[in-house]
């Protein structure tokens, strides 16, 4: 008999990485990449489990990262391998063998996404049912764009205003995806047919998809590690 879950968290994770060889596995600040959003997902009672969709159950066992009460790994079937595989056919196999009311996608390149942000995020999707089917993340803009051939997207040039009185738009950052196994089979994707937008902090936003973003990152991570130990220190002090 199968069990039905509250809360399954589902984090994907591939052997191969084309822009940044290996990236998933890689020492991130310290610790592998991947280790960073599944620690914080695990540190979540919020969370019944974390499901992980991968073809690197060996790199994984070799890690630490196995099969657990907290942690499912999912060997990827052949015809969902390769770079070119629609996340959102993943997700579909995930959830047809795993029950849950409520499902939580994330990547291993959210490095930084914090535990209350995702808290904050189950709140808001509770909150906002019946009327909004899922969630994603994103990151506010209030800034003028242009297409590439200068024409202006949001903005009159001959009437400028305050970019703060401008109209925000909105960037979804990949970050978390909020869903329910009926909202995903009405659009086979992640993203419902009535979400709900949800801003995370910019300074955990990151999303690693280039060696550029990896620096920029692994900057602020090691920036954060670096002020949460001073402030230890200055605690130990009294």
């Amino acid at each position: 008999m199968s069990i039905h879950y509250q809360t399954i968290a589902l984090l994907p994770m591939k052997a191969h990485s084309s822009r940044v060889p290996g990236k998933n596995f890689r020492l991130f600040a310290g610790k592998p990449l991947f280790r960073w959003i599944l620690d914080t997902l695990l540190e979540m009672d919020e969370i019944d489990r974390v499901v992980i969709n991968t073809d690197a159950r060996g790199i994984l066992a070799k890690y630490g990262c196995v099969d657990s009460e907290r942690v499912m790994i999912r060997d990827r079937v052949p015809e969902l391998c390769g770079d070119e595989v629609s996340m959102n056919k993943v997700l579909a196999d995930d959830i047809a063998a795993v029950e849950s009311d409520m499902y939580i996608m994330t990547h291993t390149t959210n490095p930084l996404l914090s535990g209350n942000t995702i808290r904050r995020s189950i709140e808001a999707y509770r909150a906002a049912q019946p009327g909004k089917d899922s969630l994603f993340t994103v990151n506010r803009h209030q800034t003028r764009f242009y297409k590439e051939d200068a024409t202006p997207v949001n903005h009159d040039p001959d009437n400028l205003i305050p970019t703060q009185d401008l109209e925000p738009w909105y960037e979804e950052n990949s970050n978390l995806y909020l869903f329910s196994r009926d909202s995903f089979a009405a659009t086979n994707a992640r993203i419902g047919k009535a979400p709900l937008l949800f801003e995370t902090p910019p300074l955990e936003s990151a999303d690693i998809d280039d060696q550029t973003n990896w620096h920029m990152a692994e900057v602020l991570a090691l920036s954060k590690m670096f002020v949460a130990t001073t402030l230890d220190y200055e605690n130990s002090q009294g």
